[in-house]
């Protein structure tokens, strides 16, 4: 069975910046403790694994440090594969939505691993479409955040105004409950589609 430090390093490289109280609600629960996160992450942090800093709303997140990132982190190969499991991860992801575009006749920029900015920007004439990605995750809690982090992530970026915004993940049934149960009235209000990307690349838009 893993560490909680290595419970907590697997989850930040695929969602970094997230708080204490989020990092426990994803491994644990919403009322467990967040005290043993907190020591575990402070320990890390001395260790020169994690960094730990403010926030744009000035909580403090907990983020992979440069100088282990190589460490902890699988090296990308730009193959065209199929993963070999129903999870995929957020690079997974990507790639199959990069093809799927490209067939569409997009121009595609993607921000592989831990790049900043947008995860993936397409262009097709005077059409933007910026997409916000997230993996499969290993438990359901984490899956709801990558969902709600997804879409914070995305609200943040939304600064143009003729632009397509959406937020993909595996198409798996937790994701597309999650999608259900947001509002009509948020999806029409924000214009924002979700797509949903299966282990043999096929894409559906919602």
């Amino acid at each position: 069975m893993a560490t909680l430090a290595e419970r907590i390093i697997k989850l930040l490289e695929h969602t970094p910046g997230l708080t204490d109280r989020e990092i426990t609600d994803a491994l644990e629960n919403h009322s467990a403790p967040q005290q043993p996160t907190n020591q575990k992450c402070r320990d890390l942090e001395n260790r020169g694994v994690l960094e730990r800093r403010k926030r744009n709303d000035g909580l403090i997140g907990n983020f992979i440090a440069k100088q282990v990132e190589n460490v902890v982190t699988a090296p990308k190969v730009e193959t065209d594969h199929k993963p070999p499991s129903d999870n995929l991860s957020e690079d997974d992801v990507k790639r199959f939505l990069e093809k799927w575009l490209i067939t569409e006749g997009w121009k595609v920029q993607v921000a592989w691993g831990h790049e900043r900015g947008i995860d993936i920007e397409a262009s097709k004439g005077s059409s933007l479409w910026l997409i916000e990605v997230k993996g499969s995750g290993s438990l359901q809690p984490m899956r709801v955040n990558y969902f709600l982090g997804a879409l914070g992530e995305l609200l943040q970026r939304m600064d143009k105004p003729n632009a397509i915004y959406s937020i993909a993940f595996p198409d798996m049934q937790q994701f597309r409950g999650l999608w259900n149960r947001l509002p009509d009235l948020a999806k029409s209000r924000t214009g924002i589609t979700a797509l949903f990307v299966a282990t043999d690349g096929k894409v559906t838009n919602l």
